[in-house]
């Protein structure tokens, strides 16, 4: 069980997000209102994002809204300098493929138990096994000699724009030690921006991920509610289709969770249905999931509607998805199967019912 000093959290944190995409810098938000010295800090890909933040009176382009005046904006160069003065926590506001591009970062510098906590959402399959992502930055961290880790992952229905114009959000932030979680909530939560805690790091982890799959399904489902009805029938009269999709994914995300180590229950909170009921009802994996629905190849949706969006559902079907394929049994993930196949394989969405 990690050891940690209560008095080292008592007071101002320099905090550091790696990562100026709409979540890292979203979150950056709660952060300052606690009173922090934070710094958001772009990755060698984002200089123009930086440049634009910073001569735009702190305007995020893909938030449109002015971030605080207090927060410190810096490109990647100043990366190296902030490390090697000295952090108290990070902060993965990265993507699920630049996981490891971040460890590298800050393997040079990280300290016995340091506290990293992690925004991103997916999971990873390294020497064929399925990983989350905390195991992976702790997998990672071990090869560069690294022995006391200490990653927390914050997960739930937060949509970065809302959270930047601080609207109420809830989310659940896990570590396998709960001391730890509650430490880090003292840090980070506001009026508005309230965390529950658990210890379910796996669980919170894997709900998380999978949701995104499950919210392209959902998201189908004008088109999947009668191939033979009118358009306008089916945006009527979908929501019967709806609610029965959305209790079967949540069916099989119990079913995947408990695969892997995770807690059923944990299903039932904000990384699961909490997160589930946003991302369908308004986001990137919903809409890709209404053009998939409509009878969209994946490929010819992407290229047509969403070319240069990301699409973490997608994202993870493919990441994830030939080892599912491989693993699990096809009658216990019927939705899932179906999705991952029409993504990785570029077929028309079926689903039997």
């Amino acid at each position: 069980m990690l050891k940690i000093n209560i008095k080292k959290y008592s007071i101002m944190k320099k905090i550091i997000i790696i990562g100026a995409g709409a979540m890292g810098s979203a979150f950056a938000v709660p952060c300052l209102e606690n009173k922090n010295d934070v710094t958001l800090i772009g990755t060698h890909l984002e200089d123009g994002l930086i440049n634009n933040i910073k001569s735009n009176n702190n305007l995020h382009p893909a938030l449109n809204v002015e971030l605080p005046s207090q927060l410190k904006v810096e490109k990647f160069e100043k990366l190296k300098l902030i490390l090697d003065e000295g952090v108290d926590i990070i902060v993965a506001g990265v993507s699920s493929i630049g996981v490891e591009w971040f460890v590298h970062q800050i393997a040079n510098n990280y300290k016995k138990n340091l506290p990293i906590i992690l925004l991103t959402k997916g999971l990873a399959i390294e020497e064929n096994e399925l990983m989350t992502l905390s195991d992976k930055i702790k997998k990672l961290l071990r090869e560069k000699g690294h022995t006391e880790i200490n990653v927390s992952a914050i997960k739930g229905p937060c949509l970065a724009a809302g959270l930047a114009n601080k609207m109420r959000t809830g989310t659940v932030i896990a570590n396998p030690d709960i001391k730890e979680t509650e430490l880090l909530k003292k840090i980070i939560s506001t009026d508005y921006y309230s965390t529950e805690i658990s210890e379910d790091l796996t669980g919170v982890e894997l709900a998380g991920a999978i949701k995104n799959i499950y919210s392209m399904l959902i998201g189908a489902s004008e088109g999947l509610s009668n191939s033979k009805a009118s358009k306008e029938i089916q945006s009527k009269y979908y929501l019967n289709t709806s609610a029965s999709l959305i209790h079967r994914s949540i069916s099989e995300m119990v079913e995947f969770v408990s695969h892997y180590g995770g807690k059923a229950d944990t299903v039932y909170g904000l990384a699961g249905l909490g997160d589930l009921y946003v991302s369908a009802i308004g986001g990137r994996n919903s809409l890709m999931g209404k053009y998939l629905g409509e009878g969209y190849l994946y490929n010819e949706a992407k290229e047509k509607f969403m070319k240069n969006v990301t699409v973490e559902g997608a994202q993870l079907a493919l990441e994830i998805g030939p080892k599912i394929l491989q693993e699990l049994n096809s009658k216990h993930f019927p939705l899932m199967f179906s999705m991952i196949k029409t993504i990785c394989e570029n077929k028309k969405l079926e689903i039997k019912w």
